[in-house]
């Protein structure tokens, strides 16, 4: 069996993908909390990346029936990867690939600005045209039913963030298959209209929570019921955030592609192959006789055929994945390695110089500010690859040359 089981007194089994790496205590007590809640359809599927996240876990996969935890899909509501195979190959780049992340730099706003006294960095001053057009085309029309209900959301970063990267562990990159063939990926989500969504209904749950005296072993957990006005609007809005993270990371790979394009003086052909997939989002699907509601909190779908993108690290290889389709993890599969530390206890542990070696043969930050990302403070993406091999299997393996980070 390619899997652990977990019998929880009171609730639904957990079922684990995580033969062979780590598995912290404190993630897995996480799970015993959502599986103790009446409304969990069979059991919570755990993936091999999965640790410690803000209520609900991340690299989980939660079947729910009447109900839906804001939490659980958090606060990057559609996060995910985009990944482009283009009609370069290793001997079209130049030796120095410095220009080549100066250029994305410029081309795709990143960041965020440490005062508001200034514009955020990680925003558009000036709107390009083509971010304007895909807003007021696809976009714009839904958010204004979203804030004429729920006016909390107008005063946000929206539309100026679209097209935009962020902070974190959000990246963009440049890679080589296992052909040498150039593909450009990418990591992005709903960016500050998309947290501010998340946030808002996670407190509005809360409240509901208080209104029935509902008792929850964790206040993250707190759930809006099917039916409820706040339900409906939740699911509209976490529609719409999915919807934006999509066009997101769209938009932004039109932009790395022109800025690389630039940098070699050529046109660069960007669609021989393309993945564009979220790994924290609710959708409904049809598992085991029952139409539910599945979160997946850092988790990618993986239906039979399906293809999908688990990235490794700053340093380490990363995957173009197919679905096996398998029923036992609710055709699902990890969206990443998984943190094995977190962001303060890595910039304590792991010195400036020794993120340099790492990512020694990639053109990328090597600073204190990155540390964090570094490719130790994550589990070794080959070990969860292993635990997965029954979930999903591997057409691509791409390793980075270029990393841009926030």
């Amino acid at each position: 069996m390619a899997y652990e089981v977990t019998n929880v007194d009171k609730g639904v089994p957990i079922k684990s993908w995580t033969l062979g790496v780590p598995f912290e205590d404190q993630a897995r007590q996480q799970l015993r909390n959502i599986a103790s809640l009446p409304f969990i359809h069979k059991w919570v599927a755990a993936m091999p990346d999965v640790h410690l996240g803000k209520g609900a876990t991340i690299g989980s996969v939660i079947p729910t029936l009447g109900a839906v935890i804001p939490a659980a899909v958090g606060v990057d509501i559609g996060c995910g990867m985009m990944a482009v195979k283009t009609d370069l190959t290793a001997r079209d780049l130049p030796d120095n690939l410095a220009p080549m992340r100066s250029a994305i730099e410029a081309a795709v706003p990143h960041g965020r600005s440490a005062t508001r006294s200034k514009r955020d960095k990680g925003a558009w001053g000036e709107l390009p045209d083509t971010v304007a057009n895909a807003w007021n085309r696809e976009l714009a029309e839904r958010f204004n039913r979203l804030t004429d209900k729920h006016g909390v959301l107008k005063n946000t970063n929206n539309v100026n963030h679209l097209g935009t990267l962020g902070t974190g562990n959000h990246f963009i990159e440049v890679c080589l298959d296992e052909n040498q063939a150039v593909w450009i990926m990418l990591h992005s989500g709903s960016r500050g209209v998309g947290n501010r969504i998340g946030s808002h209904f996670i407190e509005l749950a809360k409240k509901d929570m208080q209104r029935w005296f509902i008792n929850l072993p964790d206040k993250d957990l707190a759930y809006l019921a099917e039916g409820s006005d706040n339900f409906n609007d939740y699911i509209e809005a976490v529609g719409w955030a999915q919807d934006y993270a999509r066009i997101n990371r769209q938009l932004m790979m039109e932009k790395t592609l022109a800025a690389v394009a630039g940098v070699l003086g050529r046109p660069v052909l960007g669609q021989l192959q393309a993945v564009n997939c979220h790994h924290n989002y609710v959708s409904r699907e049809h598992h085991y006789g029952e139409d539910v509601l599945l979160t997946r909190k850092g988790a990618v779908s993986a239906k039979e055929g399906e293809l999908g993108i688990i990235p490794g690290s700053m340093g380490a290889r990363s995957f173009i994945v197919r679905g096996l389709g398998n029923a036992e993890s609710f055709c699902t599969c990890s969206h990443g390695a998984g943190r094995v530390m977190s962001r303060t206890e890595a910039k304590k542990r792991v010195s400036v110089a020794e993120h340099a070696e790492a990512t020694r043969d990639v053109e990328c930050r090597k600073d204190a500010a990155v540390v964090d990302e570094t490719p130790s403070a994550y589990k070794n993406i080959e070990s969860v690859m292993a635990a997965q091999d029954d979930l999903v299997e591997v057409i691509h393996t791409l390793k980075q040359v270029v990393c841009v980070k926030g």
